[in-house]
């Protein structure tokens, strides 16, 4: 939490940005975040020190208690607000998913006995860590402090890209030493193989192989020491390694003692290749053994980022809107050495590339906000996005679906990365060199057979028959990625690649069932399921992906039109939308996934992120204004729980980004952002191209919240939406607001997105 202390810490840590004017602003960025936020519950965000995209996401790992029927899945990031132990520090997390891996590479001060093997829950004495209390945590961008009561050591660390840098002051020198447990696991990581070497009184270095939800992760690191290692005694498992200098098992532990006379800092480096480039790492990042530089530099990286965003509102709205623009940054990670080498998904290294490789996309979630995010700030990282993205096409033959560390998870539903690359392609961000290969990907990636791609590139419906559960989910999504298809044919001048994937993004059509006025999962024989319940959420037990039918009803982004027409045209399908947010807020037995609802609106996941602009499509902008501002001012706050749900690899906090200033690209792929409720008074966007975008809401308060009317540099401006070129070539947007609607603002059919 944001203390007296920590406020008085950032009023002096002020930094020099331009943020795309000719006037420099003094402005500390990291003193609006509060990265507590989302850390309680089912928000699931990493706590701990990283920098923007960093491979090294440094911070406590926790026990992850069994206290409900999750069992432990609120601590897949390692760390919950309401957990008061820390077991050690690893050095890779996962931010806001539901998957349970990383928290690889443990580290533990310590003092007294020697314990091997993790304390259980509520019994500290009897094993490895330490409790802690929050009035002895804080915590910032680039920053994490904490005192381990037990062991009387006070415990600091920051990072670079790949580098994790630890200091440790010991207020209790009885016995000091560290613990290292390559062993260490959280969820359904497991360690397959592991090596620690002593190199000399200063230096180890080691790999930890694991299977998890990435099935083959590869981490090598190298520790350098600021005091002399001594004494070092190896383990594998509980069973000592008769060894002094090397330990090689499926377990592998060191417990070395240390001298505690002075602060102990150790410099750990991470590389998915060698120790050899680990080691490099720390050369090329943290030469020097200055902790508080180190930290100084990542405050800088935090704040040369928050800072692409000026944003003007009230202190509490600021927090909010600055710590999900931080979590926007937790992910993509980057997932090469300093010298360009990386590991493929081929399992081969790639050496000295001229591109920042990356990793951990969790596209299903991503592809619909965080991405378009990127492409208004950042123009070489969404480049190398791309990059990455055709390089792992090359290595395994499709595009990604959920990639981590190297490995391709295939979790989730449909071809996330296609309206990525589309998307790319449309705004610019793919080289001409590199176009051909990016459509040889999609089309390639399209016409597979997995999951029900087998009857879609045969122009059919997927049967139910062929898939025990999800199959409308995966056809909607694919109905989405074949947009992105179409439009990269049609930009591409390829007419018969065109004709055909604009066939197979209307195959929507052949699940609306009339009869319930739903998308419906279909028998071979072409009957639709029956009984049916548009209700029923029961994770993986009917047609939909982490939801119902009513939540599903208008997955359909990329033609809305389309789907008014289902309905019998705009007044109907603004009925069946204002019957879905006006539903009982009931979900039976229903996946947690399913949460932050409005009605039967969940704003905790994705596939609803778009449903408050769809209004605007039927020219009453005014409605989805009403929604979007409810779920934001309801489901995001400054506390602990201030995230519904998970934030999935900052998808959650991307859409609030957008929507906090009042646009949001509800179809992805067609340059248009369009307009719903902003919760500030101004917002300048140093975009990536060097020019500014900016947004003024002119009388907006917490009861104006309705757009009266707009003007586009100085003049009216009818339209519900404004494009991607507009934005990008600088500009001013102005927004009246006021407490009751303007029905009439964008309701001509031409001012419609």
């Amino acid at each position: 939490m944001i203390t007296k202390t920590s406020k008085a810490y950032f009023s002096a840590a002020f930094i020099l940005l331009g943020l795309g004017t000719s006037n420099a602003q003094q402005v500390d960025y990291t003193q609006y975040v509060d990265p507590h936020i989302g850390s309680a519950e089912h928000g699931h965000v990493f706590v701990g020190a990283n920098v923007p995209s960093g491979a090294v996401q440094l911070g406590p790992s926790q026990i992850a208690q069994t206290w409900d029927k999750f069992n432990g899945w609120d601590w897949c990031s390692g760390y919950n607000y309401k957990s008061e132990d820390i077991l050690g520090f690893t050095h890779t997390h996962l931010s806001g998913t539901g998957i349970g891996d990383l928290n690889d590479l443990l580290i533990l001060p310590a003092t007294g006995k020697h314990h091997l093997s993790p304390a259980p829950f509520g019994k500290m004495d009897q094993g490895y860590g330490s409790t802690i209390s929050k009035a002895n945590e804080t915590v910032r961008p680039g920053y994490y402090k904490v005192l381990l009561e037990d062991y009387g050591i006070l415990a600091e660390m920051t990072s670079s890209e790949r580098v994790g840098y630890h200091r440790y002051t010991f207020q209790n020198k009885n016995t000091p030493h560290l613990l290292i447990d390559l062993g260490f696991q959280m969820n359904w990581d497991k360690a397959t193989d592991t090596y620690l070497k002593l190199v000399d009184e200063y230096t180890l270095v080691g790999y930890r192989f694991s299977k998890g939800w990435a099935d083959d992760q590869k981490v090598y690191f190298a520790i350098k020491s600021s005091t002399s290692l001594k004494n070092t005694q190896f383990y594998n498992g509980n069973k000592k390694v008769n060894e002094y200098l090397v330990a090689k098992g499926a377990h592998i532990k060191a417990i070395i003692d240390i001298d505690a006379g002075k602060p102990v800092e150790l410099k750990v480096g991470l590389s998915p290749v060698s120790v050899e480039n680990a080691l490099d790492n720390i050369q090329r990042e943290i030469p020097g053994w200055s902790f508080d530089q180190a930290k100084s530099n990542a405050t800088r990286k935090w704040n040369e980022t928050l800072g692409k965003i000026d944003y003007e509102a009230d202190p509490r709205s600021k927090t909010i809107f600055y710590t999900a623009l931080y979590h926007s940054y937790f992910a993509p990670t980057i997932f090469n050495d300093a010298n360009g080498d990386y590991m493929g998904t081929d399992k081969q290294v790639h050496r000295q590339e001229n591109f920042e490789n990356y990793t951990l996309f969790s596209l299903w979630d991503t592809y619909r906000g965080l991405h378009p995010l990127m492409t208004l700030l950042e123009d070489k990282k969404n480049k190398d996005y791309i990059k990455t993205m055709l390089k792992i096409y090359q290595q395994q033959g499709k595009l990604p679906v959920w990639h981590l560390w190297g490995n391709e998870t295939n979790t989730m539903v449909g071809l996330p990365a296609i309206p990525v690359i589309a998307d790319a392609l449309l705004k610019g961000f793919i080289d001409p060199a590199d176009q051909e290969l990016a459509f040889e990907a999609v089309k390639t990636t399209a016409m597979g057979y997995e999951n029900g791609l087998r009857f879609v590139r045969d122009l059919s419906y997927i049967p139910i028959d062929s898939m025990d559960h999800e199959s409308v989910a995966w056809a909607l999504e694919y109905a989405i990625a074949d947009f992105g298809a179409y439009k990269m044919a049609k930009y591409l001048n390829k007419d018969e690649d065109a004709r055909y994937f604009e066939q197979r993004y209307k195959l929507y059509e052949k699940y609306f069932d009339k009869e319930v006025g739903h998308f419906v999962g279909r028998h071979a024989n072409g009957n639709f399921r029956r009984p049916f319940d548009p209700l029923m959420a029961k994770h993986r037990e009917n047609d939909y992906c982490e939801g119902n039918a009513w939540q599903y009803t208008w997955l359909v982004p990329h033609d809305v039109n389309g789907l008014m027409q289902l309905f019998g045209g705009e007044q109907q399908f603004v009925n069946k939308l204002d019957e879905f947010i006006q539903l009982p807020e009931v979900l039976d037995d229903a996946s947690p996934d399913i949460s932050g609802m409005v009605g039967q609106y969940a704003q905790g996941n994705e596939p609803n992120h778009h449903v408050p602009y769809l209004y605007a499509y039927a020219g009453q902008q005014w409605k989805g204004a009403a929604l979007v501002h409810k779920a934001m001012t309801k489901y995001y706050t400054d506390q602990p729980n201030g995230l519904c749900g998970n934030d999935d690899a900052g998808q959650m906090s991307a859409w609030y980004v957008f929507s906090s200033m009042g646009i949001y690209p509800a179809n992805p792929m067609d340059g248009k952002y369009v307009f719903g409720s902003p919760l500030m008074k101004s917002a300048k966007i140093a975009l990536g191209n060097g020019k500014t975008f900016k947004i003024v809401a002119k009388n907006q308060s917490k009861d104006n919240i309705y757009i009266q009317r707009a003007m586009w540099n100085g003049k009216t401006y009818d339209k519900s939406y404004i494009t991607h070129d507009m934005i990008m070539a600088g500009g001013e947007l102005e927004f009246e607001m006021g407490a009751k609607p303007n029905k009439k603002f964008g309701q001509a059919l031409s001012n419609r997105p």
